[in-house]
């Protein structure tokens, strides 16, 4: 059973230890979320400090996800865009702890995302996720359109190559 919530920045911060464990959980998984091996938890901690800075802006929301209790997954809604694009936001960081998947998690985190984003009344959410990932083939099956694929893009932790993948879901 999970049940998914707003994170203020105080209960961020409340829970950013456990933040950093899904982060690095995920990159030690070799998630390409961003960063390269090794990374630490304490790796981790130190990057949710900006975010949480977002957050505590309005810049930014974050989304939890929780599994008996626990927060086992995250998602970001980047609502800093420039001036002309106030109508859209960007998904970033849907992350699932290892222990968590093939839950739901994920799959909530991005309903309740879509919802909150209709609620701002905005129409249009991007995001990018690694091509062939698990990711990919969950925001296929939410309904995102695929705009492209990017070769060689980024890096996975572990320095190999790999493509991006471009979603788009218009909201009405």
């Amino acid at each position: 059973m999970s049940e998914i919530r707003i994170l203020d920045a105080a209960t961020a911060e409340r829970e950013r230890g456990r933040l950093a464990e899904i982060l690095a959980d995920c990159v030690n998984g070799g998630a390409s979320v961003s960063f390269m091996w090794p990374f630490t938890v304490a790796d981790a901690e130190a990057w949710w400090g900006g975010t949480l800075e977002a957050v505590a802006s309005g810049k930014s929301i974050l989304f939890g996800g929780y599994v008996d209790g626990t927060l086992s997954g995250t998602v970001q809604l980047s609502l800093d865009g420039p001036c002309n694009q106030r109508h859209r936001g960007d998904v970033r960081k849907l992350l699932v702890h290892r222990s968590a998947r093939k839950r739901g998690v994920a799959a909530a985190l991005m309903t309740a995302l879509e919802a909150a984003a209709r609620e701002r009344k905005l129409s249009l959410l991007t995001l990018d996720t690694g091509t062939g990932t698990p990711a990919e083939r969950l925001y296929a099956r939410l309904g995102w359109t695929k705009a492209g694929i990017i070769p060689g893009y980024a890096l996975n932790p572990d320095g190999t190559i790999c493509d991006t993948t471009i979603f788009w879901k218009a909201l009405g």
